[in-house]
């Protein structure tokens, strides 16, 4: 079971939701927590693993072989993100445009492209009894997040819950993020600003085709706006975290909710088996 904790936004308590679910779980499931925020993974400043292992992140880039161009800009003409230029005699190619597709040196009439790896970022691994943490890391200055987030979810194992911490926003690292999870969890606030950005994700995983639920955070610093959304849309309201100073004073410890409140963890169990019962139903509709 894959379930993508997400939002339209930052700051809406993504990562305080995600931690709180899988430490829940990890007393009696095998949990993957998979931090796919990569500009700025911080599910471990609440977990506290060890990270004891990291494995480089790379993109192929064009390597052009000038003794064999001609110059004639077929590659620059397949390019759709204008990562290579070519003049009357020279190819210049700009890495950080560059995609990765292979679409230049595949289509090269002279087979003078080749592609060398150019590091992105890294993934890195920690574990503790039930849980492991998987995070990604963009290099400063990079602007692709897929690639990262890609790599990241190849060490997705079937045969654990797997938990998915998604970037904010509504573009395509988000859509990279929750591609294929079996049901998105959409993070929100009682705001108008907070059901804005909860009904751009809601159009997100309706067109990905993912059933979701909603967790409102900090019920109490706004009005019924969500709710009503929530209750015209036909998306259930799963939990309700009111604002609250101690939840927010854990927080900025690095106290995992559920650590530093233990009743909250009963309502993240019932929080999971109620996804359970959203996924059965959509199976069996299918």
């Amino acid at each position: 079971m894959i379930i993508s904790v997400a939002s339209g936004k930052g700051g809406t308590g993504k990562t305080l939701v995600a931690t709180s679910l899988a430490l829940s779980l990890s007393d009696n499931y095998k949990v993957q927590l998979l931090d796919c925020d990569v500009e700025e993974p911080n599910a471990n400043i609440l977990l506290h693993l060890a990270m004891n292992q990291s494995q480089p992140v790379y993109i192929p880039i064009p390597k052009v072989d000038e003794t064999k161009c001609t110059y004639c800009g077929k590659c620059a003409e397949v390019c759709a993100y204008n990562a290579i230029a070519v003049l009357k005699e020279k190819v210049l190619v700009f890495p950080e445009l560059c995609h990765g597709c292979g679409a230049c040196s595949y289509l090269c009439p002279e087979s003078a492209i080749t592609e060398e790896g150019r590091e992105v970022g890294i993934v890195e691994r920690g574990d503790s009894r039930n849980l492991e943490l998987i995070q990604g890391k963009l290099n400063v200055g990079e602007a692709m997040a897929p690639p990262v987030i890609r790599e990241v979810k190849k060490y997705i194992d079937p045969a654990n819950i797997v938990i998915i911490d998604v970037p904010p926003g509504t573009s395509c690292p988000v859509v990279e993020a929750v591609e294929r999870s079996d049901f998105c969890l959409l993070v929100t606030e009682p705001t108008p600003f907070g059901l804005n950005d909860l009904s751009l994700a809601v159009e997100v995983v309706r067109k990905l085709g993912i059933s979701c639920g909603v967790v409102i955070n900090r019920v109490g610093i706004g009005g019924e706006v969500v709710e009503r959304y929530c209750h015209r849309e036909g998306i259930p309201v799963l939990l309700r975290i009111p604002l609250d100073r101690n939840i927010a004073m854990l927080y900025s410890q690095g106290i995992p909710l559920i650590e530093g409140m233990p009743r909250w963890r009963e309502d993240f169990l019932k929080l999971f088996h109620d996804i359970k019962d959203i996924i059965a139903a959509s199976w069996v509709v299918k």
